[in-house]
């Protein structure tokens, strides 16, 4: 019978130093796409921010969107849009969030994580609380995470939150 006697593997010179700062949330940011699933990441955004003294910064982004006539495409009228966006973040925020742990609000036009992802920077965000809709199989595969391309892209920590269980496919 053989016998394999293993060595203690000595550690790393960083694992030896242990970390003892302590973890500074200044600016929580929360995407918001008004649906359920956005808020219940906004849920968990609240006690963060009360925990930590910080401000909760809400976020919509909204896609460009065209509307098409008989030749060509004409965009919407973005400020009309931006006023609804700013109104409907305003009744979430005055509902779920504390006037004093509510940083700002911001209403941006582009692509979904790639604005996430500016707008952290920007404010130097210490964290982003993003929600998943938890689709599964083909409507995964058709309609893309956006919760995904947040973590690849974000300077920072970004806590996701699972949707609400619905239907799979």
């Amino acid at each position: 019978m053989n016998t394999l006697i293993a060595e203690p593997i000595p550690a790393c010179q960083s694992e030896a130093k242990p970390v003892r700062e302590k973890l500074k949330v200044r600016t929580i940011l929360v995407p918001i796409d008004f649906s359920a699933p956005s808020e219940k990441a906004l849920s968990y955004a609240v006690p963060l921010a009360e925990q930590f003294h910080a401000k909760i910064v809400l976020l919509h982004v909204c896609q460009e969107r065209f509307y098409g006539t008989e030749f060509a495409y004409l965009p919407v009228e973005e400020s009309a849009v931006n006023w609804a966006a700013v109104d409907r973040m305003k009744l979430i925020a005055s509902k779920k969030i504390a006037p004093e742990l509510l940083g700002e609000i911001i209403v941006r036009h582009g692509v979904a994580f790639e604005e996430i992802a500016t707008v952290a920077k920007e404010l130097e965000a210490e964290l982003i609380i993003v929600n998943t809709h938890g689709y599964t199989g083909l409507k995964h595969v058709l309609v893309g995470s956006t919760a995904e391309r947040v973590i690849r892209h974000a300077p920072c920590p970004v806590l996701v939150v699972r949707g609400c269980e619905e239907a799979t496919d």
